[in-house]
């Protein structure tokens, strides 16, 4: 697809959405919005999604799309952070360079990268750390996410730590630095770069080639993406083409200021009152979500009704979901899957009902984890700058006729 015709589509795609959305709060303090329409014009191997930008594409999942532990790869959501990206890949000539502190400089063709290596598989959830920022409240700076900007896939790969073997390591090699394919449309514009400690590799972290069975979606990272199970997807770099070993942290923008919570135990500050220090977003939360019934469905009185949703954290694994129907004074267990895709993937969780009464009725979800950490409530969570990392109880209000 050439340049002008792909940025065309994604325009008018772009277009369509903010004429159809709404950028009003969802009833309640501290919740996501959760009322924007979907487009009705799709993306390049995307349904209809909610749009957000059509350069660079920001693309969120609708809730209802999260009621399976896989979420298909045309509803998967998209998060690009520079406007230029190439709208041609000659896959024959693609390659991956690996260089820095290694014996060996590499050049990784995609015909190695499937032939030469071992071939492992991982299911993990893929969450933009910035996921139902709109829920914080003063409002942070940012892309406004509702709930859906994440999902959950099957990958399929190279482990990094077989490429890095085959480069072969020099003494004091400490840092990975990962740059995919995107650029700023702006010269001094940084770089989206991201730096990988290298004690925190292990066999889970691959270079992607396919997800749920298929080549990579074009906006998804295509032809090759890093996938880091358990960790924010800020360092999953698309279109990966360089990878470079280094023994000293480098200070970069996208490091430095970005993706970043206070360094305290609460991880929160106030406007008026920055943390004096910070950190970097890393290992996911816990976190639970309701994909059907989503706000505003008509449930029928004393009809079965099955409440359907998605749990994970970062790898320690889904003990429990619990439903509450009383706005949080009681909680009921739900049902789970079997877990058979692991500890990063979703957990799908069920829970059955009969409405008793005529009117508004409130769902909840919360989720708790084998460490025994639970998803608060909305309010217990304290605001931060960047708007990351939010994880309250899930809220679904629909009406029983």
């Amino acid at each position: 697809m050439k340049r002008r015709e792909f940025f065309k589509t994604a325009a008018l795609t772009a277009g369509a959405a903010a004429l159809g959305s709404s950028v009003a709060e969802a009833s309640g303090a501290h919740r996501p919005v959760d009322n924007r329409k979907v487009s009705s014009v799709n993306f390049p191997e995307k349904q209809p999604m909610i749009v957000y930008s059509d350069r660079p594409p920001l693309l969120e999942t609708p809730r209802s799309v999260f009621t399976s532990a896989l979420t298909p790869n045309d509803r998967f959501f998209v998060r690009w952070h520079m406007p230029d990206i190439p709208t041609y890949i000659d896959t024959k000539k693609f390659t991956i360079t690996v260089d820095g502190l290694v014996e060996k400089k590499l050049t990784i063709t995609l015909d190695q990268l499937k032939n030469d290596f071992e071939q492992v598989e991982v299911a993990a959830v893929q969450q933009c750390g910035g996921n139902s920022r709109s829920a914080f409240e003063p409002t942070p700076g940012g892309i406004q996410w509702g709930v859906g900007a994440m999902g959950c896939a099957l990958w399929k790969g190279v482990r990094l730590r077989d490429i890095l073997e085959k480069a072969g390591l020099k003494k004091g090699a400490k840092w990975i630095a990962v740059q995919g394919s995107e650029k700023p449309a702006y010269y001094e514009t940084p770089g989206f770069i991201r730096e990988l400690r290298l004690e925190d590799l292990d066999d889970h972290v691959i270079v992607a080639y396919q997800m749920n069975g298929e080549d990579l979606p074009y906006l998804n990272g295509f032809p090759v993406r890093l996938v880091i199970p358990g960790i924010y997807s800020d360092s999953w770099i698309k279109m990966l083409s360089k990878i470079t070993v280094g023994d000293k942290y480098q200070h970069l923008f996208f490091m430095d200021h970005a993706y970043r919570v206070p360094d305290n135990a609460c991880e929160c500050e106030t406007p008026e009152k920055p943390a004096p220090k910070t950190k970097p977003i890393e290992r996911m939360n816990v976190k639970s979500l309701i994909g059907w019934p989503v706000g505003g469905t008509k449930l029928t009185l004393k009809s079965q009704v099955v409440v359907r949703g998605v749990a994970f954290d970062g790898g320690a694994g889904i003990k429990k979901v619990e439903i509450s129907l009383d706005d949080g004074k009681t909680w009921q267990e739900a049902q789970l899957d079997d877990g058979k895709l692991g500890r990063y993937a979703y957990r799908t969780f069920r829970f059955g009902f009969k409405p008793e009464k005529l009117g508004k009725m409130r769902i909840m979800s919360r989720a708790t984890n084998k460490l025994g950490e639970v998803q608060p409530f909305a309010s217990e969570i304290k605001w931060n700058h960047g708007g990351y990392k939010y994880n309250g109880i899930d809220v679904v209000d629909v009406e029983i006729v």
